[in-house]
């Protein structure tokens, strides 16, 4: 039973947590450490034990699934130069820079180790930056930094995974290692892929049949990222990125016809696990922290100095990794720029300055894979022989994830000064015209619609009247996404009147279903089928304000 409430505790502070972080200018992610830390004082007490692989079992593969999942593919694609040089290439380049300047300033820390608490300290977290600018990066900047976090979690972590083997077994070849890593990296997508097309032929085969109930389908996705993991590793190729290819494979198969009541559902889902996952990581980094600090001043006869050189350590490791990310994005954009300038095409989406090179800088932030990859750190090297440091690269991870979010607290307003977010015409456009010509389809649908075989002339009258006012609707919203300014005032005028109409007229339609109910004229199903309608319908009219 204590599991059972311990897991409750956290869940209703990821909740509290969520509401605190509206009243306190400070990063979810910060408060939910912090409450976190407070939790773990020897006051309350509360004291969770982790297991290091069930760790990154259970919080790793459904993360990976949803960034894979909820990435804009086109953006990914057309900045995928910028975004393959800053998730493989700066991973690299961290791994080696920061691996051995780690070595250098903590001689008892094995090189190897070293380097796989480098890549560990490679993957971005783009959730934070996105909460802490509060939206205000400029549009390309910030799909960067989404497709960054999301590719390097799978290389940095795969990298990870290497550095660590060859610290377990003591052996390591460069050559094998670049070809191993190919085969796992190509492995694993590919898993992911077949697993996720797969699963997506057999939710088509139930629908086909009738099987379309939309708890059933979410269950499967629910499973899908677990699924992959397990059998990657089973393959011998990357979960990770097994996890990743099946997340973005999901977005192409989740338009399935018959499926709205399940895309709902599964938004929503996703949403709330993805909330309660993020939360739990960085609510167990604070839990974790007495213990973290305890063991890392545990062999040292005195507390604050050790504890106090260990700080200076993490600093300097942060500060190395800013340095490296610094050098890497200013080099790398400004060669980029001028082999586009020696070939003849356009230039980039956002002209290279030292504002954007810092902004894209201080927003590699590191959260919750990076917690979730250095606690994956096996506890014993081999029977009977703990492994090297394993404390201190817990310390070092934690003080480098709250060092970043502190330090982007700081540095992105400053640098956002003065930018006011533009708004996206392109993609405004995009959705105008995308509006305009479903309408338009939808009213050439109904203008062919020819009337059944078996319609006497007064359906065929109701259907002529019925289509009309259907086509009158589609005719209003070409209205709305009229490219006349005036065209567009007027209906936009009108739709707030009639949105505020429907609205009255479904509060009131709750308060007459609330009151049949407290009357007994209807049943608890009743209730719950009207009600489920009614807030649709409002939460359809709530899109549309």
């Amino acid at each position: 039973m204590q599991t059972a409430y311990t897991v409750l505790i956290l869940l209703m502070l990821v909740s509290v947590s969520r509401l605190v972080g509206r009243v306190i200018p400070l990063p979810l992610p910060l408060v939910q450490i912090a409450a976190g830390a407070l939790l773990a004082w020897p006051t309350l007490g509360l004291h969770v034990a982790l297991d290091p692989e069930l760790f990154l079992f259970l919080f790793l593969p459904p993360l990976l699934f949803s960034d894979g999942w909820r990435m804009p593919k086109r953006e990914l694609w057309r900045l995928r130069g910028p975004i393959l040089t800053l998730a493989v290439g700066l991973v690299l380049f961290t791994v080696v820079g920061a691996g051995y300047f780690i070595h250098w300033i903590l001689p008892t820390i094995p090189l190897p180790v070293a380097f796989a608490l480098a890549a560990v300290l490679s993957p971005t977290d783009a959730v934070a930056v996105s909460a802490i600018s509060q939206n205000r990066l400029p549009t390309p900047l910030m799909h960067m930094l989404q497709g960054e976090a999301l590719m390097n979690d799978a290389s940095g972590l795969v990298t990870f995974k290497f550095a660590l083997a060859a610290a377990l077994t003591g052996v390591f070849s460069l050559a094998d290692a670049s070809l191993t890593f190919v085969l796992v990296a190509v492995g694993g997508l590919a898993v992911g892929v077949a697993l996720s097309w797969l699963v997506g032929r057999l939710r088509a085969w139930m629908i086909a049949r009738g099987w379309d109930d939309p708890a059933t389908h979410v269950v499967f996705m629910l499973l899908l990222p677990f699924a992959a993991y397990v059998l990657a590793e089973r393959l011998g190729a990357s979960g990770i990125l097994s996890a990743v290819a099946a997340g973005m494979m999901q977005s192409w198969l989740d338009l399935l016809p018959r499926q709205t009541s399940t895309r709902l559902l599964n938004r929503s889902v996703w949403s709330l696990l993805e909330f309660a996952f993020n939360g739990l990581i960085f609510l167990l980094l604070g839990l974790q922290l007495p213990d973290i600090i305890k063991a890392v001043v545990s062999h040292e006869s005195t507390l604050w100095p050790t504890l106090f050189y260990r700080c200076l350590d993490v600093i300097a490791i942060f500060l190395v990794l800013v340095v490296l990310r610094f050098i890497w994005v200013q080099s790398i954009w400004r060669l980029s720029g001028l082999l586009r300038r020696i070939r003849g095409k356009s230039e980039l989406t956002l002209v290279p300055t030292a504002r954007s090179c810092w902004l894209l800088t201080v927003g590699g932030v590191r959260g919750a894979v990076t917690l979730a990859g250095v606690m994956s750190v096996p506890l014993l090297l081999a029977p009977g022989q703990d492994f090297p440091e394993r404390d201190l690269l817990i310390f070092i991870a934690a003080g480098v994830i709250l060092l970043s979010l502190v330090a982007a607290c700081i540095a992105l307003p400053l640098l956002l000064r003065g930018i006011e977010k533009s708004p996206d015409e392109k993609r405004h456009n995009e959705v105008r015209e995308a509006w305009k010509k479903t309408a338009v389809a939808a009213i050439h649908a109904l203008e062919v619609e020819e009337a059944g075989e078996s319609q006497d002339a007064a359906q065929a009258a109701l259907a002529t009247e019925l289509k009309a006012r259907i086509m009158s609707e589609y005719r209003h919203q070409l209205d709305v996404f009229n490219d006349s300014a005036e065209a567009q005032a007027l209906a936009l005028q009108m739709d707030q009147l009639e949105s505020k109409l429907r609205l009255k007229a479904l509060r009131a339609q709750r308060l007459e279903l609330y009151r049949l109910s407290r009357q007994h004229e209807i049943g608890d199903d009743v209730l719950r089928e009207v009600l489920a309608d009614l807030d649709m319908s409002e939460a359809g009219l709530a899109r549309q304000r």
